[in-house]
């Protein structure tokens, strides 16, 4: 077995890899100290090219929390809390503790002993999704034992509970169930106080359900302090001010993000450079000793076990002759014993991108000149960093979130000159496939079924469809390498490119991959004659006509290459194909438009296009010319067709110079012959021209 990171664990208590039941017990291991990051990783968010929605969920999954801390006096010590709502101290009749809380057994009385000992074992084994479910039926046991409310005096009861987490604030919580939904279904559940000390609308019932709305604060007062009549804001200042004072407790910020477990039980990963010497005291590898590598195994795997009192095995404790070994750290030679847990994956994709940068560097993870140049700041106030990075929603709170810490603490060394590892973030769609399931539900291959004008079938019987993922599972995983075999590397970019939006899902359709192979042949048409192989281009010079649809179509190409809507590059390209085909049919397309339009296929289709360009006899690679720039002159157009009306009726079209003001609008309208015989006889009562736009005449 091994140990894993929360978010490594399933709603159901077992591995997200493998599927293995998780237990949880208390271990020493390695940890990241990424709280210490966590009000810059949520600040400088704001600094980031991401999606409102990515930036929400690192928002949350970090949850800061502005409250206070509150001491309760119980038999077994002070018992801590943190709370956002610290106005609610008077309406708190009850305390929950998590069942991981190390004053469990001391608050216990013998009478509560076996139920609370049950209870602990029970929600050991489950995960902390399925603890916090909203849906599950609140569960807990009274302790015996009861602790003093600061404010007031009054004893009131501590129960163990696993909704409350030993992970967030201090593993114990003060519960008003008068004005929080939890706390009054478990106060319901086990016939505990309701209290309600904030107003509420006219009608409220606290007994029947929480009011967790707005309200000024009411019965929250002693002797020394008053409430009532306070807003929300002004109460918990005031309740602030008066535990500070007393020294009850102390307003604080609190984090849902705990510090990373960075320990592995397994054998595939990077080795802590760490040793233990008699005194078991921790003492890093000098620099003369790294890097340390992985010994070879003949058998790596995990120890694995259904038992929860098992214990984990790293699989380097198998490894005799380098789980312990002999060094001189300065004091003389002595054995150590090394660290025999990995890292996990993390270690490497936290820092990849930076290695990109100089793989070849055998002195330092990255040349400072070379991480400058390609992800250092661009301006002031740029927290510098990738320019563009590609990938899934689902690494938002892994990954990403990890790769950020990762990266400011090299920036805090001084080892980068980005404060952040991504400046832009794109996240793309899925391409789905069509899964079609029989009779009991199970998936059957998809290149197997048979499409008829009622439905679909299976070997004879009707199957059902639907879209889904594509993988082996679903019998519906389309192979790249069969699509390259039948039609090209090429056409497989542009398909995947041509779908939609990059952000969107949608289905696989083979059918549709045609489409774009048929783009690439009249592309190749174009240039290259079909019975001989010899280029079919002239050095005429194209007609005004065709250099301006040649402009447009660059200046629409370079908007969708930098929007990442390379649909509608693709779009364009064809347009452009459309009338070079239509306009020189039996070739001699003008060199000057067809090497731009090559350059720009490049990026979408680079095999055929570094074919053609040397086709048209260019000795070095496209890869070294520059991407066309559109002429700003020629996306202009110097005469535009405007619709004539009659009252409001489209009767004829003009063409006009595109700056024509309203008076040759008019004029142009009126010579038009079709126009004219429609307004013979008539009253013209109203002309309305209005530039670029329309002319309508209004008559009676």
């Amino acid at each position: 077995g091994t140990v894993l990171a929360n978010e490594e664990v399933t709603a159901d208590g077992r591995s997200e890899r493998g599927d293995f039941p998780v237990y949880r017990r208390p271990m020493k291991q390695w940890m990241l100290r990424i709280t210490a990051y966590a009000d810059r990783l949520v600040r400088d968010l704001d600094l980031l090219e991401w999606t409102d929605a990515i930036k929400a969920q690192q928002r949350n999954w970090i949850g800061r929390s502005t409250g206070a801390r509150v001491r309760f006096d119980t038999p077994a010590g002070p018992l801590e809390v943190f709370t956002t709502r610290p106005d609610t101290l008077f309406g708190a009749t009850y305390m929950v503790v998590a069942p991981e809380h190390p004053l469990v057994a001391a608050l216990t009385t013998p009478d509560q002993r076996s139920a609370v000992d049950a209870y602990v074992a029970s929600a050991a084994r489950r995960s902390d999704l399925e603890r916090q479910a909203d849906a599950k039926e609140k569960t807990g046991v009274f302790t015996g034992s009861t602790a003093i409310n600061p404010v007031n005096g009054e004893a009131i009861p501590i129960w163990v509970a696993d909704y409350v987490l030993m992970g967030y604030g201090t593993g114990a919580i003060m519960a008003v169930p008068a004005h929080d939904e939890r706390d009054h279904e478990f106060a319901r559940a086990f016939d505990l106080p309701i209290v309600q000390v904030v107003t509420g609308p006219e009608g409220t019932d606290v007994q029947a359900e929480a009011h967790v709305g707005d309200g000024v604060a009411m019965a929250s007062a002693n002797a020394e302090i008053s409430l009532d009549g306070l807003a929300v804001a002004e109460a918990k200042a005031a309740i602030t001010e008066w535990l500070e004072a007393q020294g009850l407790g102390a307003g604080t910020v609190q984090y849902k993000l705990r510090d990373w477990l960075f320990s592995r039980q397994r054998y595939w990963g990077e080795p802590f450079p760490i040793v233990y010497g008699d005194d078991g005291e921790p003492r890093a590898l000098p620099a003369d000793q790294l890097p340390l590598v992985l010994p070879p195994m003949d058998d790596f795997s995990p120890k694995t076990s259904d038992d929860e009192d098992s214990e984990p095995e790293p699989p380097l404790g198998r490894v005799e002759g380098w789980s312990t070994v002999e060094l001189d750290l300065g004091d003389g030679p002595r054995p150590y014993r090394r660290e025999l847990n990995t890292m996990p994956n993390w270690a490497g994709s936290c820092w990849y991108e930076l290695r990109y940068l100089d793989p070849t560097n055998d002195e330092a993870f990255v040349a400072p000149e070379n991480e400058r140049y390609w992800m250092g700041p661009q301006f002031d106030g740029d927290c510098g960093g990738v320019d563009l990075y590609v990938g899934g929603v689902e690494h938002a709170v892994l990954h990403l979130l990890y790769a950020r810490f990762w990266h400011k603490v090299l920036f805090d060394l001084g080892h980068v000159s980005s404060s952040e590892p991504f400046r832009r973030l794109f996240n793309q769609g899925m391409i789905q496939a069509h899964v079609y399931r029989d009779e009991r539900g199970f998936p059957v291959p998809a290149d197997e079924v048979v499409a008829d004008g009622e439905g679909y079938t299976y070997q004879g019987r009707p199957v059902s469809r639907e879209v889904g993922k594509m993988g082996k599972s679903l019998k519906n995983a389309v192979a790249p390498d069969e699509m390259c075999e039948r039609y090209g590397a090429d056409t497989l970019r542009l398909y995947e490119m041509f779908g939609g939006p990059l952000d969107q899902s949608r289905p696989w359709d083979t059918t549709a991959v045609v489409g774009m192979y048929r783009l690439l042949q009249r592309i190749w048409r174009l240039f290259v004659d079909e019975d001989d192989g010899t280029p079919r281009v002239s050095d005429e010079a194209p007609s005004d006509d065709t250099l301006r649809q040649l402009h447009r179509t660059i200046a629409a190409v370079r908007d969708g290459m930098e929007t990442l809507r390379f649909n509608t590059s693709i779009a364009r390209i064809t347009e452009l194909t459309n009338h070079l085909t239509a306009t020189y049919p039996d070739g001699g397309v003008p060199r000057a438009v067809g090497e731009p339009l090559v350059l720009l296929v490049a990026p979408l289709a680079p095999h055929i296009a570094e074919e053609l360009w040397a086709r048209l006899g260019n000795p070095d690679s496209l890869a070294y010319q520059p991407y066309p720039e559109a002429m700003d002159d020629l996306l202009v157009d110097e005469a535009v067709e405007l619709p004539v009306s009659i009252n409001g009726k489209v009767r004829a079209r003009i063409l006009v110079p595109a700056d024509a003001d309203a008076s040759v609008l008019e004029q142009t309208a009126r010579d038009d012959p079709k126009v004219a015989a429609l307004l013979e006889g008539a009253t013209v009562r109203k002309v309305i021209a209005v530039p670029a736009k329309m002319v309508n005449f209004v008559v009676g």
